[in-house]
């Protein structure tokens, strides 16, 4: 995987972009919008960053990897709020009949 996005280097980049957006949005964004303006140098910094990231991911770190941990990480952790407020909703109705 690692010797693949070494030759192709714009994928790399696409996917080291995209990984670290969703990693931005999911855990650091607010939840109020930015102003435009800033918005938009906020996504180019990151893509500056991406580039810098690629930079180590060439030099053999495994970048993309480890964002696909960081992101599965935060998929999993999803899945648990939602088992346990599934649960705490079993909870409740089951209060509600007795």
């Amino acid at each position: 995987m690692q010797s693949w996005f070494a030759e192709h280097p714009v994928v790399a980049y696409i996917v080291i972009f995209i990984l670290l957006t969703y990693v931005y949005n999911r855990v650091f964004r607010v939840n109020q919008k930015l102003p435009i303006g800033k918005e938009i140098v906020l996504y180019l910094m990151m893509a500056l960053g991406s580039g810098m990231l690629l930079i180590f991911q060439h030099d053999k770190l495994p970048i993309i990897q480890c964002l696909l941990v960081a992101v599965g990480l935060m998929l999993l952790v999803r899945v648990r709020y939602m088992v346990e407020a599934r649960q705490k909703r079993k909870a409740a109705a089951a209060g509600k009949q007795q």
